[in-house]
């Protein structure tokens, strides 16, 4: 057991460098005033203070300008997108070209299948998770129709072991050197949304690409929870949301990573739209598309600019902290979680996050063996002001976010989770 987790929770936030960060958020509250205990990050991040301000001036500048925001303005909206590429590339570890924001997840990864899986010949196969989120999944079997294929045929699927909860790397792995040559796209996530696994990105890119398949990682419960060297660890692509650790907001516009090698790759099919069309010409309406260079040159219209703003504020907090110490404290309340979890309630609970802190995020999955079960569970610590999130059939999900939460919040948190789990006498 983690030694932090014999330490008082008040010394811990006292001691804690990154504590000035939680004042940057509005934390929901109770019907009597007390601040809630935010645990459900993995879903929904809290909004940054400062996103009113920003919006504000968005709409300021739609009120004063009108069209001509688009060219004046303290932040004209014709640029607007390029101000994120710097800081998200720092956060997923790539270079600024690599990365931009645009649409959402899921029409992100249809984009990137778009070019990226390209079944042809013995090279037909896909391979995903079991247990891949539900939008992952149906548009991986969309894609698949979309080439007159049959799931059947050509979609693999990766698991656990029998008895297991998680996957093996060496298991993955495995199924990737047996399939070989039949493989032309493997989809994983960076971080499993059930369970809160890390997968190994670099290992399984490189396991792919000895193969010559194509690799492309769902980043949503990976982003700005642990850290990322997407350029190095060379994945052909990546596409995350920015509303889970990232805090933009319901709905937020999206991510999405293109490796540089495919930078200028004119040959590769897309769906094109203006936006994407090379910047010096946009406005030229020309009958051929000419894409930008990297990642750009996948966008399709122009940017929802009131959508945007909301990722400014978020941003500044993660450039103000470091990634690097947001890791050290996210791995010491989750140590802290895990640590207070099995000492007080080891009996009537089943982490199934893994332990080795390579291995996970912020989020700690926990199986409920006792009763009450199911979202019982959930509902009775939402009234007692503890936000978590349930997924069937019985699995609660804590998140513990280094952006704003505290060692007390967790320390509280699982009192009211063992007066839950605790029958009436």
């Amino acid at each position: 057991m983690s030694e932090i987790g014999f330490r008082d929770s008040h010394a811990l936030d006292h001691e804690d460098p990154l504590a000035y960060l939680r004042e940057r958020f509005e934390i929901p509250k109770m019907p009597d005033g007390q601040d809630t205990i935010y645990l459900c990050s993995n879903s929904l991040g809290l909004m940054p203070r400062a996103v009113v301000s920003d919006i504000q001036q968005v709409l300021a500048d739609w009120a004063q300008r009108g069209v001509q925001g688009h060219h004046s303005g303290v932040q004209p909206w014709l640029p607007y997108h390029h101000q994120f590429a710097s800081p998200l590339a720092t956060l997923v570890g790539a270079n600024a070209s690599e990365v931009v924001v645009m649409n959402t997840l899921t029409v992100n990864l249809h984009l990137m299948m778009t070019s990226f899986y390209r079944p042809h010949d013995a090279r037909k196969k896909i391979l995903i998770e079991r247990g891949a989120f539900s939008s992952d999944r149906y548009a991986v079997m969309s894609q698949i129709a979309c080439h007159g294929l049959r799931p059947a045929d050509v979609l693999i699927e990766v698991a656990p072991r029998p008895g297991e909860d998680t996957l093996r790397r060496d298991d993955v792995i495995d199924v990737i050197e047996r399939q070989g040559s039949t493989l032309a796209l493997i989809l994983l996530p960076g971080v499993q949304y059930l369970t809160g696994q890390c997968l190994d990105i670099r290992e399984l890119t490189r396991a792919g690409h000895r193969h010559g398949a194509k690799v492309g990682w769902d980043l949503a419960h990976a982003v700005g929870n642990v850290p990322l060297s997407l350029h190095d660890d060379g994945p052909d692509f990546a596409v995350w949301c920015h509303y889970k650790y990232l805090c933009a907001g319901p709905g937020a516009v999206a991510g999405c990573f293109v490796h540089e090698r495919h930078a200028e790759d004119t040959s590769l099919p897309r769906l094109a739209g203006w936006w994407g069309q090379e910047e010096r010409h946009r406005f030229e309406m020309l009958p051929s598309f000419q894409p930008t260079a990297g990642a750009d040159g996948w966008q399709l219209s122009n940017p929802p600019i009131l959508s945007l703003a909301p990722l400014i504020a978020s941003l500044d907090a993660f450039g103000a902290a470091g990634m690097s110490a947001l890791r050290r404290k996210s791995l010491a309340l989750t140590g802290f979680l895990r640590a207070r979890l099995e000492t007080r309630l080891g009996d009537r609970i089943q982490i199934v996050t893994p332990s080795d802190s390579a291995e996970h995020g912020c989020q700690l999955s926990l199986r409920i063996r006792s009763t009450p079960a199911g979202r019982r569970v959930q509902e009775a610590l939402g009234s007692a002001g503890v936000i978590g999130d349930w997924r069937e059939p019985d699995i609660l999900r804590l998140a513990p976010a280094p952006l704003y939460n505290r060692f007390a919040d967790i320390d509280r948190a699982v009192t009211i989770l063992e007066h839950v789990l605790t029958p009436n006498e």
